[in-house]
């Protein structure tokens, strides 16, 4: 069964250190940065080695397209998922989207990208902007909906961010606390539209590290009011939570790093994300071997369900969804 806490490395290979903690059972994932990553061979070989290591860690990264995607050198540069809404063929242009990211993700020897985004670009925040595939929520579900149908094709589990909605707080997260004023009524008709239609397709969810104050007083991944009563028990949401990264600022009101990991846990989170500073996943990693806190079995579901092997690109729906995307300009 799985390790609750994911945390990162530094470089491009594992250090004496790294396999240290790698190896400790509460450690249940890896995401990698851009600082891990030089070219798609190097990428498998890290991977291999991860792998060879402990065969059941959980190997992730962003690759959502536009600006956030980690793997650049030898892989194709996604849209962001704004572009699509411009195009006659949006919902197709999508899937094939979907499924061409999962597939080079897959090969490279990961099990999955935090993707897609489900918050709505209401104009206001810097963080999401281009990363939402729409403003109206109808809308930003049919294409969201199509970009899965695309990951599971490819044989990759979807995570849906940043539940209940990011796209109003105009402060960044990485940096700041952001707060929605709304009351839950508006924010249940739009902004939860997109992770209520998709629920059934959704594999797991990502909350947002924003306090809604009308809801909850607590940001929504340390909130029981939005993980349980809400996600689990309004909308009968049963997949994977992972919590955002613990060590981004909007995290930092629940305390240290041991201090943030219980409170994700407690509300409800089956994996806590620490990345990007090792003292604080240390410190995390503590925690965990103190409490003997539980691994979740869900987290299970987020394994690659399929391995597309390095011969990928001769593949007949991969010049299919090549050729779409370069005939609407998207990609180069």
């Amino acid at each position: 069964m799985q390790g609750s806490l994911m945390l990162d490395i530094a470089g491009t290979w594992l250090t004496v250190e790294d396999r240290r903690l790698l190896r400790q059972p509460e450690v249940g994932g890896l995401i990698l940065f851009a600082r891990n990553i030089e070219h798609p061979t190097q990428v498998r070989e890290l991977c291999a080695a991860i792998r060879r290591l402990r065969p059941d860690l959980l190997l992730a990264v962003d690759q959502e397209g536009g600006r956030v995607q980690r793997l650049r050198q030898g892989f194709v540069r996604l849209p962001a998922m704004r572009t699509f809404a411009a195009h006659e063929d949006a919902e197709q242009l999508a899937e094939h989207c979907g499924w061409l990211m999962a597939t080079e993700v897959l090969a490279a020897g990961l099990d999955l990208s935090f993707a897609p985004v489900l918050d709505l670009d209401h104009g206001r925040s810097g963080v999401i902007g281009s990363r939402a595939f729409e403003g109206d929520p109808e809308a930003a579900a049919r294409l969201a909906g199509a970009f899965i149908r695309g990951m599971h094709a490819a044989g990759m589990a979807a995570t849906g961010k940043h539940f209940p909605g990011h796209g109003w707080a105009e402060a960044d997260s990485h940096v700041a606390i952001p707060t929605d004023d709304r009351g839950l009524e508006e924010i249940r008709e739009r902004d939860m539209l997109p992770f209520r239609q998709l629920r059934g397709e959704l594999d797991a969810l990502m909350p947002a590290h924003v306090i809604y104050p009308k809801v909850d007083e607590r940001p929504a991944g340390f909130s029981r009011r939005w993980l349980q009563d809400i996600l689990r028990g309004e909308l009968g949401f049963d997949g994977v939570i992972f919590s955002d990264d613990l060590s981004m600022a909007g995290a930092h009101v629940a305390g240290d790093a041991a201090a943030r990991i219980e409170a994700a846990l407690r509300a409800g989170c089956d994996m806590g994300l620490v990345c990007n500073d090792r003292a604080a996943a240390e410190l995390a990693l503590s925690a965990l071997q103190r409490l003997g806190a539980s691994p979740a079995p869900r987290l299970a579901r987020m394994r690659r369900r399929a391995f597309p092997g390095i011969e990928y690109k001769q593949h007949p729906r991969w010049q299919r969804a090549l050729e779409s995307l370069r005939r609407a300009q998207l990609i180069d």
